[in-house]
């Protein structure tokens, strides 16, 4: 998922979670795989984290758990990012983000 302009890590991740599928839900935990180990790079870590939770919600899969386990590469990513503060958690507020964006694609598809 690089990101070869702006913003477009919202995008991917809201069309993987609209999706919704097992592989959509592996392709978001390999970014976090790699990207939670670098908190020098802040890009998209939230939104694709509130976009596993989502297909985790729909599928039950549970990946996004793994990564926010206590001691896990989300709490680590929290602590060692520089632009977040670790007691505050953007991942509640990021999976509502992705359910009313995917809220919207469905919307949209159901008006053509």
């Amino acid at each position: 998922m690089a990101s070869e302009v702006c913003c477009v890590g919202v995008a991917y991740s809201v069309t993987l979670a609209s999706f919704g599928t097992a592989r959509d839900a592996d392709l978001l935990a390999a970014y976090l795989d790699r990207y939670l180990r670098r908190p020098d790079l802040p890009y998209d870590q939230t939104v694709v984290m509130g976009a596993l939770q989502f297909i985790d919600l729909n599928l039950g899969g549970g990946q996004a758990d793994r990564f926010r386990e206590p001691g896990g590469l989300w709490q680590q990513w929290l602590q060692d990012a520089p632009h977040t503060q670790a007691a505050w958690d953007p991942a509640p507020s990021n999976l509502s983000l992705i359910r009313r964006l995917c809220a919207f694609v469905d919307e949209c598809a159901e008006a053509r």
